[in-house]
């Protein structure tokens, strides 16, 4: 049992767990690193996979017309490689993006595609929350102990 003091009463926890310590400062840098680098990692081979396909499509013999759901693809991209970029700077901004980009991702197979859109989500929206999650992640952990400067 954990036990501690707060306004002169003693406080004891007995749910499973109590005794346990909040993270220090350094395992929570620790562990906010290499979370960033695999989510940006995750999003850079995504967005470069997703747009080299995008790319390759539209400049085929057969492409046709540019159409408004060609268009969305494109700017579903754009979005994650602008996600990114801004990872370096500002992670929950980046992370927004990607997941958003998932979600604009999810609603544009849904309506889209015809059939298995469970399956094509998870490859191509999938990567895009998994990395938007983990850059979050990062950032809370970060900001929950900023780091120390001497």
């Amino acid at each position: 049992m954990a036990s501690g003091t707060e306004n002169g009463e003693t406080l004891t926890n007995d749910h499973p767990g109590a005794g346990t310590e909040p993270m220090s400062e350094g395992r929570c840098h620790r562990l906010a690193k290499p979370m960033r680098y695999a989510a940006r990692a995750i999003a850079l081979v995504g967005a470069l996979c997703f747009l080299t396909v995008l790319i390759g499509a539209a400049i085929t013999d057969r492409s046709g017309p540019v159409t408004m759901e060609g268009i969305t693809l494109a700017v579903l991209g754009l979005m994650a490689l602008a996600a990114c970029v801004a990872s370096w700077w500002r992670e929950r901004l980046a992370a927004t993006l990607l997941m958003a980009t998932s979600v604009g991702l999810g609603i544009h197979i849904g309506v889209c595609a015809g059939h298995s859109h469970f399956l094509a989500w998870s490859m191509v929206g999938l990567p895009y929350l998994v990395a938007g999650l983990l850059l979050l992640a990062s950032w809370r952990l970060s900001t929950q102990h900023p780091p120390h400067r001497p």
